[in-house]
């Protein structure tokens, strides 16, 4: 298992967390580690960090990255349970929590997990590989009109009727199963992309990773409830990549602040 890409904005990151050597901080998207391991270097033997992280092999990498330390707790999780991950670990408020959204470098580079267009593999898209509902499922058993929905919502692909239109005619025909094929149904549907806008999938497969693993949906409220999770002068520092991310973390950062106000 490789996890070899530098943390994104480690050094802001690090910097808006303006960490208390003796707190406690939460990183709730592990992954590699590497954002945790800076903020373990800012720690004293009374700091205590907390990650959680809902793919097994990335708590695996971590606990063998961060092996030098004994300060860390390590939770099989997802950040939107957050509070009730404090509550079973006896934790009332913290310090700092940390939040880097979407998929990594590592499962979108390992072949066997389905996350990318450039490789072909079977259709899967799980960051918790524990979870039942799998890419190849919502391709091959979603509605015509729900994947359109989903390919425009979530990917914000102005051509999701065509795709969803296509993938109906070619699943009627044989079961989907890989990337690959998924790859060529969209070029199909799509009757001229632009290169410079990238790879013609890219959208559709960032639609159908975000159903597979319902990362928009509790977004909102898992922001607000890390707010409510954050000591008197606590920092939560949030990591997005595309809009709809953006969005949902500024609305709820929006009302959180008015509620303050009001208060």
């Amino acid at each position: 298992m490789k996890f070899n890409h530098k943390p994104v904005l480690l050094k802001e990151s690090i910097e808006s967390l303006k960490i208390n050597p003796d707190g406690i901080y939460v990183d709730g998207t592990l992954g590699g580690a590497g954002h945790s391991k800076e903020i373990l270097k800012h720690l004293s033997s009374r700091g205590r960090l907390i990650g959680i992280d809902k793919d097994q092999d990335a708590l695996k990498v971590a606990k063998d990255r961060l092996n030098d330390f004994r300060n860390v707790t390590y939770v099989y999780g997802n950040h939107d349970d957050i509070k009730e991950i404090l509550k079973s670990l006896n934790i009332d408020r913290v310090d700092g929590i940390l939040l880097d959204l979407g998929v990594s470098s590592y499962q979108i580079d390992t072949e066997a997990r389905g996350f990318s267009y450039m490789l072909n593999s079977s259709l899967d898209m799980r960051m918790d590989l524990g979870q039942s509902l799998t890419a190849k499922e919502i391709v091959n058993t979603y509605k015509e009109e729900e994947l359109a929905r989903i390919i425009y919502e979530y990917g914000e692909e102005k051509f999701s009727r065509a795709i969803a239109r296509k993938i109906i005619e070619t699943r009627n025909k044989k079961e989907i199963d890989t990337t690959g094929e998924l790859v060529e149904i969209i070029k199909n549907a799509i009757p001229y992309y632009d290169k410079s806008a990238g790879h013609p999938a890219k959208r559709t497969f960032q639609a159908i990773r975000i159903e597979t693993n319902n990362e928009i949906k509790p977004l909102y409220n898992t922001v607000k409830n890390a707010i409510e999770c954050l000591k008197t002068g606590g920092r939560l520092c949030i990591i997005t990549f595309h809009s709809l991310e953006d969005r949902a973390v500024k609305n709820a950062y929006s009302d959180a602040s008015r509620k303050m106000y009001m208060s």
